[in-house]
């Protein structure tokens, strides 16, 4: 099995449009989280979003669409794109910027991508009402490449003319976390020397307020404490959106490169709960068989760990499981591994986030810190003896697990480490 290393970065996020602002936020334990004025209506109970900036990509017609400056997209890809399609545009220009790759480097058979998403509720529900209303032959032509839970891949691999592997994954929360760890298999067993990861939602209406029908979101009207994972008084998610881009190229790509590495990925690992279609297990069985995998497939015990990026989403059922989880894994040794869930500080991203936070952990592992989980008062009693670490700390993590889970009880353990 060859090593398989992260050398590129992007991020369309609630906490940031860039690495460096994703990781100031990180340090400083600064939010997303805004009141969201689609939602201030009485027959809402949700108030709260995690809201992408400096993108305008509420109209079903993306020539209305407005986005940074430092990104040109032609109006031909722009009409098959769903609006999270472009948020995953622009943070892939950001990877493949970070990992200073050059044409050839990304459009080879040598190269692929794994993509993740939900697909455009938002423009799946307009195109079908038009269609409706006005029949089938007045639809948008690319209404389907836009819409549906491939659109990443389609349009991605298109516009980027990727020549290696791609698909894209669906096991909703867990999706892109999956899809790193196919990537890193690929890599791994010599079936290709470069992935792009890809995770990316939209960040609107009817991405987000579904889940309040399942009783999932959380109802506080202020945005400093509606994401509380851990808390005593948590009462729900907060919704978000954005993308996140990985590049991850194996050992021998990195060494004829002269590549900047900021970690390895050393494994991975998965399982499932076979309890419920929504809800996870109440001990975290799948969850804690999924770190135990993961450990066992990078060689590690875990003594190893450093740190814990926890899927916590500020759910009360969920948060405790994981925690139950965490403590069958490490067992007497529950203070070695720092705990945190940055999910307080940019809602949750669904099948956005494994990717986006195995980038965090990532610039953690590179820069030397361990984020800090974020709003907690009253810390969940059920989490008594687990490190669940309140502040940023200083300290460079070697080992870090990050973790992800889905409906169905689909689960996934990311092993990060450090590399001299």
């Amino acid at each position: 099995m060859r090593k398989v290393y992260i050398t590129g970065i992007g991020f369309i996020t609630s906490i940031g449009n860039d690495a460096p602002t994703v990781s100031e936020s990180l340090r400083e334990l600064r939010h997303g989280m805004a009141l969201y004025p689609p939602f201030q209506k009485a027959d809402i109970p949700v108030k709260v979003a995690a809201i992408v900036k400096d993108f305008a990509v509420d109209s079903p017609d993306a020539e209305d669409w407005v986005f940074p400056a430092r990104y040109t997209i032609k109006r031909e890809i722009l009409r098959g794109m769903a609006p999270h399609g472009i948020y995953a545009y622009c943070a892939m220009i950001q990877a493949i910027e970070d990992a200073r790759l050059g044409t050839a480097e990304i459009s080879n058979r040598q190269t692929g991508l794994y993509a993740a998403s939900g697909g455009s509720p938002f423009l799946l529900s307009h195109f079908l009402e038009r269609m409706r209303r006005l029949g089938v032959m007045r639809c948008q032509p690319l209404g389907i490449v836009a819409s549906v839970a491939g659109t990443l891949n389609f349009n991605l691999v298109a516009h980027f003319k990727i020549k290696g592997a791609s698909t894209g994954f669906a096991s909703a929360c867990a999706s892109s976390a999956h899809g790193l760890g196919f990537a890193y298999d690929e890599i791994a067993l010599g079936r290709q020397e470069r992935m792009f990861v890809v995770g990316a939602e939209d960040n609107n209406v009817e991405n987000i307020l579904p889940f309040a029908g399942m009783r999932a979101l959380s109802i506080q009207t202020d945005p400093s404490i509606a994401s509380r994972p851990f808390d005593a008084a948590r009462d729900g998610f907060v919704g978000t959106g954005g993308a996140s881009v990985l590049v991850l190229e194996s050992e021998d790509q990195v060494a004829r490169r002269g590549a900047r590495v900021y970690c390895e990925v050393a494994g991975w690992g998965q399982a499932s709960d076979g309890y419920n279609v929504a809800i996870s297990h109440p001990e975290g069985e799948g969850l804690r068989h999924a770190m135990e995998n993961a450990l066992r497939a990078a060689d590690l015990t875990p003594e190893a760990v450093d740190y814990i990026n926890a899927h916590a989403t500020s759910t009360p059922i969920g948060d405790i499981s994981e925690a139950k989880a965490i403590k069958a894994v490490f067992k007497t040794n529950l203070t070695r591994p720092a705990v945190s869930s940055t999910k307080a500080l940019t809602g949750h991203g669904l099948s956005l986030a494994g990717a986006m936070e195995a980038g965090f952990c990532a610039l953690a592992i590179k820069e030397g810190f361990m984020p800090g989980s974020a709003h907690i008062t009253n810390l969940d009693p059920a989490c008594a003896g687990l490190n669940i670490i309140r502040a940023t700390l200083p300290n460079r993590p070697s080992v870090v697990l990050s973790n992800s889970s889905g409906f169905g009880g689909a689960n996934v353990c990311l092993v990060l480490r450090g590399v001299a």
